[in-house]
């Protein structure tokens, strides 16, 4: 069984690290989380997948490959009922090559713009990779359901919490704190169960608690 002590998040994505940290250091779990910013640069893969799990593991494989730690990826995004599952695995790039969170969250909003609030439903879901360099391979996949707002609304956040109305909540992702997003979050679900899974490798016993 391998340990992992440290492992490299690889994404440029300063909030995404923040946000790893936080929830490794909440559960306990003694463990160095690296940013890409800690260690040599290296090619950003293309993500030619269509699926979040492989384009995921296209990341994590990247950083294993230029590192040599264990690593985890995540490949996110937003799935919008009335666009058919839209825009998917394009969610960073929605409104083109050189899109902004500003730019995608206007072309959503304008796509569904006539769309009634019974079919506004959406949900933010988030595949998650962890890549051995022994080879080992896991991916877990955790989403939140909720439903679109008619206009942007908060600052906190980022990409299209300011148009997303998680289920249960009467205000967007944009409005909530870190550790209330944390706690309902599809990436805080997939971080979480990632860390149950790397706990699980550091500690067998844990698996028959």
């Amino acid at each position: 069984m391998t340990r992992v002590d440290e492992v490299v998040l690889a994404t440029h994505n300063a909030k995404k690290l923040a946000e790893l940290r936080r929830i490794v250091e909440a559960s306990g779990l003694e463990m160095t989380v690296h940013g890409l910013t800690d260690v040599a640069d290296y090619p950003d893969p293309a993500e030619t997948e269509t699926t979040f799990e492989g384009n995921a593991l296209i990341k994590a494989r990247a950083a294993v490959q230029a590192t040599g730690m264990a690593a985890l990826a995540d490949d996110s995004g937003l799935e919008v009922d009335a666009l058919n599952g839209m825009p998917g695995v394009r969610t960073a790039r929605w409104s083109g090559p050189q899109a902004t969170d500003e730019s995608n969250r206007r072309l959503v909003l304008a796509q569904v713009d006539d769309v009634p609030d019974e079919r506004r439903g959406a949900r933010f879901v988030c595949a998650m990779a962890l890549v051995l360099p022994d080879g080992t391979e896991h991916t877990l996949r955790a989403a939140m359901e909720g439903h679109l707002a008619h206009a942007e609304s908060g600052t906190n956040g980022f990409g299209y919490d300011p148009i997303f109305i998680a289920e249960g909540r009467e205000v967007t992702n944009g409005h909530l704190s870190p550790q209330e997003k944390d706690a309902i979050s599809h990436r805080g679900k997939a971080v979480r169960a990632m860390v149950d899974h790397l706990r699980s490798l550091n500690d067998p016993r844990e698996e028959n608690r």
